[in-house]
C-alpha cells in the first residue's frame, strides 16, 4: 500500500515541541496519524510479521532527507494503520522488525509492504 504525503522530519518535531506552542507537536502527530488513517482503511496485513517501508521524498539534499529523520514518521505511520484496523496492534507480538528504503521522487509518501517472518 502507498500512502501518500509528506511527512514531518524528527528536526521539524523537535522544533515544534521546543518552540511553538504545547499543541504543535501533538497536531502534527494527530494530522499525519490521520493520514494515514484515511488512505489505509481497506487494507489488511497479517502479523506476525516485518515490514518494509521505502519513503518517497522529493530532494536528498541537506536533512531535509537525513534518513533517520524521515523514518521517525514510522511512529505516526504505524499508529495509523493499528487506528484503521489494518494491523490490530504495532507491539512486537505483532510487528517483527523493520526494513527502510529511501527513494528520491515527485511522489511523496511511504510505501508499506509485509515481509514474510
Amino acid at each position: 500500500m502507498f500512502i501518500k504525503g509528506r511527512f514531518t522530519t524528527l528536526n521539524k518535531y523537535i522544533e515544534a515541541e521546543r518552540t511553538r506552542n504545547y499543541h504543535a507537536a501533538a497536531n502534527i502527530k494527530k494530522r499525519e496519524t490521520g493520514l494515514v488513517t484515511l488512505q489505509a482503511r481497506n487494507h489488511k496485513i497479517k502479523t506476525p510479521c516485518k515490514l518494509k517501508m521505502t519513503w518517497y521524498r522529493k530532494s536528498k539534499s541537506g536533512t531535509n532527507f537525513d534518513l533517520d529523520n524521515v523514518a521517525f514518521a514510522k511512529k505516526f505511520v504505524l499508529d495509523g494503520l493499528v487506528k484503521a484496523n489494518v494491523i490490530p496492534n504495532d507491539n512486537y507480538t505483532h510487528i517483527k522488525g523493520f526494513i527502510d528504503e529511501y527513494v528520491e521522487s515527485k511522489d511523496e509518501g511511504v510505501k508499506i509492504e509485509r515481509v514474510e517472518e
